[in-house]
């Protein structure tokens, strides 16, 4: 089952959780990211993370949100040049090797193959890139609640976040969770939200949150093992005959001369 653009714009931008929602997962990736510190970089987030990525708009080099083909794609931002763009989970339309920073929400949860998602996220990082992926907590209350976006597809344990991005090359940096309030529209839940967030960070074990979110890198390796000789000729041995050049005729004129010294010439 695949999100729909329309109901993931009306839970952001129109619905009060989802405003809260907006807030909560945004502060917690500027914490990772902080925008100042992204200045000429390259910023793509993928699945539907464009609510997220309005900071780094003024600060990066360039910001791209890409939306699955099955979930529709929208015009973002509201009321500057459009950065959003409708592509393949299996094909994104970036250069290899291009993106610094990447973010996946709304992503692998109802990817048709999350493996090929993953392996599309390590060919566009370049060496270095960080990717930040945001699922549903197979543990935590938001993925059984079908009102929200995070009760559509498959959750996640952190484990098998990990294990997941991990055959596709990454390495792991960091493991965290967010939204502990429970997913519900009452007033007392949205005030406190922030308040939970901080409680949450510090009893993490006691309180179960209702995304994994999890840090990966793409990591290069070196060449390893003996390296090959490379073999380049002198410049005596490409020019020969050339860097001593020998007078026109020399064979036929030393000959003469021997003939003279037999003659007692």
């Amino acid at each position: 089952m695949h999100h729909d653009v329309i109901e993931l714009r009306k839970f952001y931008y129109t619905r009060a959780l989802g405003r809260v929602v907006q807030r909560v997962l945004r502060d917690r990736l500027a914490q990772l990211w902080p925008p100042d510190q992204c200045g000429g970089m390259s910023v793509v987030g993928y699945g539907f993370a464009a609510p997220l990525l309005r900071p780094w708009l003024a600060r990066a080099r360039r910001v791209t949100s890409l939306m699955p083909g099955p979930q529709g794609v929208m015009a973002w931002p509201a009321g500057l040049p459009n950065c959003s763009v409708l592509a393949e989970e299996t094909a994104w339309p970036l250069d290899t090797g291009s993106v610094d920073r990447l973010v996946l929400l709304h992503a692998l949860e109802t990817a048709d193959h999350p493996h090929a998602v993953l392996s599309e996220a390590w060919r566009v990082l370049g060496p270095g890139g960080r990717m930040l992926v945001m699922a549903p907590n197979r543990a935590g209350l938001w993925a059984r609640s079908e009102k929200t976006p995070f009760g559509f597809g498959r959750s996640y344990t952190a484990g098998q976040l990990e294990a997941q991005a991990r055959d596709a090359g990454f390495v792991t940096e960091r493991t965290g969770a967010a939204l502990y309030i429970p997913p519900s529209d009452r007033r007392f839940w949205l005030r406190s939200a922030h308040m939970w967030e901080r409680a949450g960070l510090r009893i993490s074990q006691v309180l179960v949150a209702g995304v994994v979110m999890t840090e990966f890198s793409k990591q290069v390796q070196a060449p390893v093992g003996r390296v090959g000789r490379v073999s380049v000729p002198s410049p005596l041995d490409v020019l020969e005959g050339i860097a001593r050049p020998k007078p026109a005729g020399s064979g036929k004129t030393a000959r003469h001369a021997g003939r003279l010294h037999r003659n007692g010439r």
